[in-house]
């Protein structure tokens, strides 16, 4: 198998045939008009159970990490604003916090990547203008207990809590009944990963409208384009494709973690659709090997957080059976050389 990517998350499947139906049913003149979105915004908001004003669609979540950080430091001139982001995080929310000139507090995960409630309780200050919480995290795939998310989103009242729960559906509880009481969280969904739409950039965020004005306030106009849009419908009204691919996560993840028991790897459980594991010292024989059978993974070893890890994407079984058996030779030429 060649080209196979499994470094960015992707659904190694692809997206529902229903989803393809739909774009190729577009007209000419959908492609030459502006989108209207609010029937997308409103079906969108009948997914989640909330209401359409709690809704914001986006270019992809990466675009609602940025447009959080725009609306709620650099368009309020925090000029001394604080970001708290626990580690190892999602690559986005370091760049939107340079983005916004606000000083990154970095809070270590615990032992075995768990959660640090304690420690960013303590890191919250004055000047905590944001708090971005991953649920599953990537790249660990460990979960933040609700009452977690709950005990941090109370300790800052006047900072925006953005809770990411990108990877959600595949594992884990979402935060979004808990919203009603909790008007300073908002919580930033996707459909590029168990929906498959990943090429079409499109995302959310959901919270109450106070917290979401700021954010309206710096977003594009026509952010997100039809295509999507009609894509994200298709993809919404094919549930048994959703369901499938969650399957075949929750075995691909299997498939991982056996091979690791029986090559002596240590690799944490993961309620994403990613799988970290640790292949040790050297990485680069590894990685080059891997990459010579065609696979792409992730090389998390540079980060100060994981070294010696790898993230591998558990989609589809034949693929991650595949990347396993690459990665057992990878392993057996590294210690032969």
């Amino acid at each position: 198998m060649t080209g196979l990517r499994l470094h960015m998350n992707e659904n190694t499947g692809g997206c529902s045939p229903r989803v393809v139906e739909a774009i190729r049913g577009m007209q000419a003149t959908d492609l030459a008009l502006y989108p209207e979105y609010g029937p997308y915004t409103e079906a969108c908001a009948q997914h989640f159970g909330v209401r359409p004003e709690w809704v914001v669609l986006t270019n992809g979540l990466d675009e609602g990490v940025l447009l959080t950080a725009l609306g709620h430091i650099a368009r309020e001139r925090a000029f001394d604003a604080e970001v708290i982001i626990p580690v190892p995080a999602f690559d986005s929310y370091p760049w939107a916090t340079a983005a916004v000139g606000a000083t990154p507090v970095r809070v270590p995960a615990g032992d075995d990547f768990a959660f640090p409630v304690a420690a960013v309780l303590e890191a919250i200050t004055r000047r905590t203008r944001l708090v971005f919480l991953n649920t599953p995290n990537n790249p660990t795939g460990r979960l933040i207990a609700r009452e977690d998310l709950a005990r941090v989103a109370e300790a800052a009242p006047h900072a925006a809590v953005l809770v990411d729960e990108t990877y959600i559906e595949i594992g884990g509880t979402s935060f979004l009944p808990d919203l009603p009481r909790h008007p300073n969280v908002i919580v930033g969904r996707s459909f590029s990963k168990v929906y498959g739409l990943a090429g079409l950039r499109i995302g959310c965020l959901i919270g109450h409208p106070d917290i979401l004005q700021p954010v309206r306030a710096v977003t594009p106009l026509k952010n997100v384009n039809h295509v999507a849009l009609v894509a994200m419908l298709a993809a919404l009204d094919d549930k048994a494709f959703s369901s499938q691919y969650i399957s075949e996560v929750r075995a691909s993840r299997q498939i991982v973690y056996a091979t690791c028991s029986r090559l002596g790897l240590r690799y944490w459980p993961s309620e994403g659709n990613f799988v970290l594991l640790d292949v040790g010292d050297p990485v680069r024989p590894v990685l080059d090997a891997l990459q010579a059978a065609g696979l792409t993974v992730r090389d998390r070893s540079t980060d100060p957080y994981s070294p010696g890890c790898l993230r591998v994407t558990t989609g589809l079984t034949t693929h991650t059976q595949a990347a396993m058996d690459a990665l057992e030779a990878a392993l057996a030429g590294r210690q032969s050389s």
